[in-house]
């Protein structure tokens, strides 16, 4: 295989980006490479990094370019980490952590230094070196509010990416006194109990916060509805179950057409012959921060209680 053509192959597994490093292993002369340059066949994004000429720009290829310029040990972190991983958070913005960045280097990187995070705390994803999903977590507490950072939280779990153990082996690990991030990740993981079920969306993990804020108790997520022989009826977003009250996020996207509106109908119903109120929640709620919604759970519990504390009495 010619040197082009092994050039353009491992271009084509990196998002169409090259390093010194293989070209050295090449055999490939200074002489040469600037021809390259010159010609336009390739394009240098930092010393010793470039882009294959005609490529187009990618935030992937930006990334990893990125993290070659930063060294051996420079991985994609924070923002860009989340953005690899899916999670809440994460932004298509090229963010790296190293042990130091050369300063005379081109600006425009987000570039985190520290000599703390070790060879446990890396991985790759998408041919790019990236912090692992739990340090992802760890590193987005710097830089999202406590919200989004419980929503990457339900996001890592939910997805089996990792579990509340390993969370918290790392938070005992790196989330010392005075670090940055360190409280809010704590806090994040404080109330966490692993028997309970997960959010299976962020509209549901927003609307129970919502409900928490105007002074209700936590609703359960994920409530398994059972007839009175313990055969399952359906599964809801939110619930109170000793109220036998469940709360159903309508989403737009799941919940339009004939064929949804006589599913969703026959279920509800099913669930409503139980004896449990069935409230329905949209977006407008999540706009209202939930307002309307607590107003009804409220008076649902309410009744609820008030029945409970009525005397029963016997006949003569």
């Amino acid at each position: 295989m010619g040197i082009d053509h092994h050039v353009a192959a491992f271009a084509a597994e990196h998002h169409g980006v090259i390093t010194a490093a293989l070209l050295d292993g090449v055999s490939l002369t200074h002489r040469e490479r600037h021809a390259r340059l010159d010609s336009g066949r390739w394009v240098e994004l930092y010393p010793g990094v470039y882009r294959i000429g005609g490529v187009p720009p990618s935030w992937r290829g930006d990334l990893l370019a990125a993290c070659w310029a930063g060294g051996r040990r420079a991985v994609a972190s924070h923002r860009a980490a989340g953005a690899l991983w899916g999670l809440p958070g994460g932004r298509e913005v090229v963010e790296i952590t190293c042990p130091r960045w050369r300063r005379t280097q081109k600006d425009g990187p987000l570039v985190h230094e520290s000599r703390l995070l070790t060879a446990a705390d890396v991985t790759e994803r998408d041919a790019v070196p990236c912090t692992t999903v739990e340090r992802t977590v760890f590193d987005l507490a710097v830089v999202v509010g406590p919200r989004t950072l419980e929503l990457a939280i339900d996001s890592v779990l939910r997805r089996e990416l990792t579990t509340i153990a390993v969370l918290i082996a790392l938070r005992d690990r790196v989330a010392k006194r005075g670090r940055a991030g360190s409280a809010r990740f704590r806090a994040a993981l404080a109330d966490r109990d692993p028997t309970l079920a997960l959010p299976e969306s962020e509209p549901e993990r927003l609307l129970a916060e919502a409900i928490v804020r105007h002074g209700l108790p936590r609703p359960v997520h994920q409530f398994v509805v059972r007839d009175a022989l313990g055969a399952f009826v359906a599964r809801v977003d939110l619930a109170y179950p000793n109220d036998r009250i469940v709360i159903e996020y309508d989403s737009y996207a799941h919940h339009t057409g004939n064929a949804a509106l006589a599913r969703d109908s026959a279920r509800r119903n099913s669930i409503a012959a139980l004896g449990y109120l069935v409230l329905s929640a949209t977006a407008e709620d999540l706009r209202d921060d939930a307002t309307k919604l607590t107003g009804a759970i409220r008076r649902a519990r309410g009744a609820t209680n008030r029945r409970q504390s009525v005397p029963i009495t016997g006949r003569d």
